[in-house]
C-alpha cells in the first residue's frame, strides 16, 4: 500500500476515535434533561394512579396500599473500538493488506428502590387529622374556602358537614354550607387571615378578619361571627382542633385525616349496579339520605380504558378514570394530591445504600 494512502487511513482512523471518546465525555451531562423530565413524568402519573386506585379500592371495602419512589439511579455504559491493520510491503496481496474494524455499545442500568407506607410514616401521613392551621393556611393561599372545607373538614364550632361516605353518613346541616361559601366571599376580599406565634415549646395559630374593607364583607364577617357564636367585638380567634369551640374567642376545627378525606371521595365512584346488589361495594347515602348529593369528585367506570382521561386505572377486570374535560373533579384531585404531601409530616426512612459502577 502506498504510504500516503496509510497516513490517510491513519488519520480517518484518528477522527473517528476522537468522535467516539468526545461522545462519552457528553453522554452523562446530555442525558440529564431526557431523564429528568421522563422520570418526573412517569413517577407523577404513577402517584395519581395510585391514588386513584386507593380512593376505588375504599369505596369497595379493600385494603389501600401506599408505596413511594424513595430514589431512582440510572447507570450508563458506553462503549467504542477501533482497529487498523496493514500491509506495506508491496509483494503483499491484493484484498489482504488492510483491515478496518470500528464498533459500539451503548447501555443504561436504571436503579429504582419503593418504600412501602407503614408503621409511624403510615399515621401521621394517612391516619392523623390534617392540622386545622394547614387548612386555612391553604384557604389563605388562594384556595377555595367552600371547597377545601367540604372537602377536609367534619365540623366547625359544632355545626357538622355533610358526609356520603358510607362509613360515617351525616345528613346536610345548611349553616355548613353558609359559613363555607361566606368564608370564601371573605378570603375573596383579602380579608381573613391567619397567624401563628411561637411561645416557647407551645405554637398558637389563630384565624384574623380584616374590617372596613368594604360594607358588603363587613356584614360577610359579623354573620360568620353569629353563625358559630364567635364574640362580635373581637378579630382575632384562636384556632384549636375539636369539634366545638370552649370559648367565644375559639374557632374549633375537626378535620379529617388523608384517608378521611380519600373515603369521602370514595363516594363519587361510579359502582356497576350489579356490584352493589351483590354487596361488593358500599352504597353512598346523600347529604338528605335520599342517594342524589353532588359528589366532590366524579370517577367514572367501564369496561374499556377511556380514551381521554385525567387518569385511570384497572380494578377487578373495570376501568376507573377521572374525565380529562371534568374541571372541577381534576381541582379535587389536585387539591387531595397537595393535602397528602403537607401530610408527610414524619422523617423520611434512610435510603439504602447503593453502589453504581461507573464504566
Amino acid at each position: 500500500m502506498p504510504i500516503s494512502k496509510m497516513k490517510k487511513l491513519l488519520q480517518f482512523s484518528l477522527v473517528l476515535t476522537a468522535l467516539l471518546l468526545a461522545g462519552c465525555q457528553t453522554l452523562g451531562s446530555a442525558s440529564v434533561p431526557r431523564d429528568r423530565m421522563g422520570y418526573a413524568a412517569a413517577i407523577g402519573d404513577s402517584w395519581k394512579e395510585q391514588m386513584l386506585l386507593n380512593i376505588v379500592k375504599l369505596r369497595y371495602l379493600d385494603t389501600p396500599v401506599y408505596l413511594d419512589v424513595s430514589s431512582v439511579i440510572s447507570s450508563y455504559s458506553l462503549e467504542s473500538n477501533i482497529g487498523l491493520a496493514a500491509n506495506v510491503f508491496p509483494r503483499a496481496t491484493e484484498g489482504n493488506n488492510l483491515g478496518l474494524s470500528a464498533g459500539g455499545r451503548y447501555s443504561e442500568s436504571p436503579t429504582i428502590s419503593y418504600t412501602q407506607l407503614t408503621g409511624e410514616r403510615l399515621v401521621k401521613s394517612m391516619l392523623r387529622p390534617i392540622p386545622p392551621e394547614t387548612v386555612f393556611a391553604t384557604i389563605g393561599g388562594g384556595g377555595r374556602a367552600d371547597f377545601i372545607l367540604r372537602a377536609v373538614v367534619q365540623a366547625i364550632n359544632g355545626i357538622y358537614n355533610v358526609s356520603t361516605s358510607p362509613s360515617r353518613a351525616r345528613r346536610n346541616d345548611p349553616r355548613f354550607i353558609r359559613v363555607a361559601e361566606t368564608l370564601r366571599r371573605i378570603e375573596e376580599a383579602g380579608a381573613l387571615g391567619v397567624r401563628i406565634e411561637t411561645h416557647g415549646e407551645q405554637t398558637l395559630s389563630f384565624v384574623l378578619f380584616r374590617r372596613a374593607v368594604d360594607e358588603e364583607t363587613d356584614t360577610n364577617i359579623a354573620l360568620v361571627k353569629e353563625l358559630l357564636g364567635l364574640n362580635p367585638k373581637l378579630d382575632s380567634y384562636r384556632l384549636v382542633f375539636g369539634a366545638a369551640r370552649s370559648h367565644p374567642d375559639e374557632i374549633a376545627v375537626l378535620t379529617r385525616s388523608m384517608q378521611g378525606v380519600m373515603g369521602e371521595l370514595a363516594g363519587g365512584v361510579e359502582v356497576p349496579e350489579q356490584d352493589l346488589r351483590e354487596g361488593r361495594a358500599t352504597s353512598r347515602l346523600s347529604a338528605d339520605g335520599s342517594g342524589g348529593a353532588e359528589p366532590l369528585m366524579r370517577i367514572a367506570s367501564g369496561a374499556e380504558r377511556p380514551a381521554d382521561a385525567y387518569a385511570a386505572v384497572s380494578y377487578r377486570n373495570r376501568w376507573f378514570w377521572i374525565d380529562d374535560r371534568d374541571l372541577g373533579s381534576k381541582r379535587t384531585f389536585r387539591f387531595l394530591m397537595m393535602f397528602a404531601s403537607l401530610a408527610e409530616t414524619g422523617g423520611l426512612p434512610q435510603a439504602p445504600i447503593l453502589t453504581i459502577p461507573a464504566r
